[in-house]
C-alpha cells in the first residue's frame, strides 16, 4: 500500500512511522522544509500523570510504552524516562496531591506523595523552599527540536519512505490523491492529513465545521544549568490545568489560594525540563481568544523566571530564547484527537491540544488500525 502523509510534525511523522513499520510505502509532504510549528516549540514532555481517566490516560500510557521502544531504536529522539515532580509549596497544594495519590487510579499513574527530604533526594537541583512533591514516575521526555528529523532519518533506511519538504498541499484530487503548490500530483491508496494548527484553506474546505480551536502559548529556554535537573518539574498550578487532579481538594485550593494575578491573566502553569545540552525549557501560557497577538508579552517571562528560581533556590540561568507557538485543540474534552474521514480514503487527524508530543505514537497507531493499514 502507498500512503500519502501531509504534515511532518509530531502527528504526521508518527503516522508515517507506523505506516512504514507495517510494510507500506510512504510519501511524506511538509509545507516548510521541516516542521516549524508546535511540534518543535514544546517541552518534549511525555506527560502521563495529569491525563484524565479513560481514553486520555489509556492513550498516554500506550504512547509512553511506544516512546520507550522507539527511543531504544532511535537514540536521536533523546527519550529519557525521567519522571516528574509537581512541587508543593502550600498545605492546600499538598492536600490535592494527597487526595489524588490515594485515589483508585493512582497505581496506574504511579503517583506517590513525597515529603521534602524525599523530593530533594529525587531531584537534588531543587534547592528552594517547599513541602514536598507529587512524584509521577511514568512521565518522560524527548528532544522536540530534533525528534521528527531523527525518526525521518530512520524511516529513510527502509527504502519505502520519501520526504518532500517545501510542498504545501493545495488540493485533494478525487480519491486518495493530493496536489501540491508546485502542481505535482501525489497518488496513493490512502491519504492522512496532519496539518497541525493550519485549519484554514484546504482543511476548511474538507471540514468546514471542524470542532477544533487554536491555542497560543509562550515559552523560553535558558543557558545551561550548572547541574542536572534529574526530573521534569511542575508547580501547583498544574493541578488547576490538568484534568486528572479534579476533586474536592482542588476545589478547596481554587477557593483558598487564587492564582498569582499574572498566572491567572495568562492562564499559566510552570513546567521546567532540562534539555540534553543542559539548557532549561520553561513555560507556559495559554491564549484562546483570536486574533492572537503577534508579539510576546514580557510579564509571564518575569513571573516564570522568579518562580522557577524560587524552586531551584537560585536565579534561573540567563534566558537565551523566547518564542510563541500555536497548537490545535479538540473542543470535546472527552476526545484525545479529532479523527475524521473527510473523503473516501482521506483522513484528517488534528486537535490533540497539549498532548501532541505525549500521545503522537499511540494516536498514529490508532489511526493506522482504524484505516486497516
Amino acid at each position: 500500500m502507498r500512503v500519502i502523509v501531509v504534515g511532518a510534525g509530531a502527528l504526521g511523522t508518527m503516522h508515517a512511522w507506523h505506516a512504514v513499520r507495517r510494510g507500506h510505502q510512504v510519501v511524506h509532504l511538509e509545507r516548510e522544509q521541516q516542521a516549524r510549528g508546535a511540534s518543535v516549540r514544546n517541552f518534549g514532555l511525555v506527560w502521563v500523570g495529569g491525563r484524565a481517566e479513560g481514553p486520555d490516560l489509556d492513550t498516554a500510557l500506550r504512547a509512553r510504552q511506544l516512546w520507550e521502544e522507539i527511543g531504544a531504536e532511535v537514540p536521536g529522539v533523546g527519550f529519557r524516562a525521567s519522571g516528574s515532580l509537581t512541587v508543593l509549596r502550600t498545605e492546600a497544594e499538598r492536600a490535592v496531591a494527597a487526595e489524588v495519590a490515594a485515589r483508585h487510579d493512582a497505581g496506574r499513574r504511579g503517583w506517590e506523595l513525597l515529603d521534602e527530604a524525599e523530593t530533594r533526594k529525587a531531584n537534588p537541583a531543587l534547592g528552594g523552599d517547599f513541602l514536598g512533591a507529587l512524584w509521577s514516575p511514568y512521565d518522560g521526555q524527548v528532544e522536540p527540536r530534533v525528534t521528527q528529523r531523527a525518526l525521518q532519518d530512520r524511516l529513510r533506511e527502509s527504502g519505502r519512505y520519501t520526504f518532500l519538504g517545501g510542498r504545501e498541499v493545495r488540493e485533494v484530487v478525487g480519491e486518495r490523491s493530493v496536489r501540491d503548490d508546485r502542481g505535482e500530483l501525489h497518488s496513493g491508496d490512502a491519504v492522512v492529513l496532519c496539518t497541525g494548527a493550519w485549519l484554514g484553506g484546504l482543511v476548511r474546505e474538507l471540514a468546514p465545521e471542524l470542532p477544533v480551536r487554536r491555542v497560543r502559548l509562550q515559552m523560553m529556554q535558558t543557558d545551561p544549568l550548572d547541574g542536572q535537573l534529574t526530573t521534569s518539574v511542575a508547580d501547583g498550578d498544574s493541578f488547576r490545568y490538568y484534568p486528572a487532579y479534579a476533586g474536592g481538594a482542588l476545589d478547596a485550593l481554587n477557593a483558598a489560594q487564587p492564582q498569582h494575578p499574572t498566572a491567572a491573566e495568562h492562564r499559566m502553569q510552570l513546567l521546567m525540563v532540562q534539555r540534553a545540552d543542559g539548557t532549561l525549557t520553561v513555560g507556559d501560557t495559554h491564549e484562546y481568544d483570536q486574533p492572537f497577538g503577534f508579539d510576546v508579552v514580557e510579564d509571564p517571562y518575569t513571573y516564570l523566571a522568579e518562580l522557577a528560581g524560587s524552586l531551584l533556590g537560585r536565579p534561573l540561568p540567563r534566558i537565551r530564547r523566547r518564542w510563541a507557538g500555536v497548537y490545535a485543540q479538540c473542543l470535546d474534552p472527552a476526545l484525545v484527537v479529532h479523527r475524521e474521514r473527510v473523503r473516501e480514503g482521506v483522513w484528517l487527524v488534528t486537535g490533540p491540544g497539549g498532548r501532541g508530543m505525549t500521545g503522537s505514537p499511540a494516536i498514529g497507531e490508532a489511526t493506522a488500525n482504524e484505516m486497516g493499514l
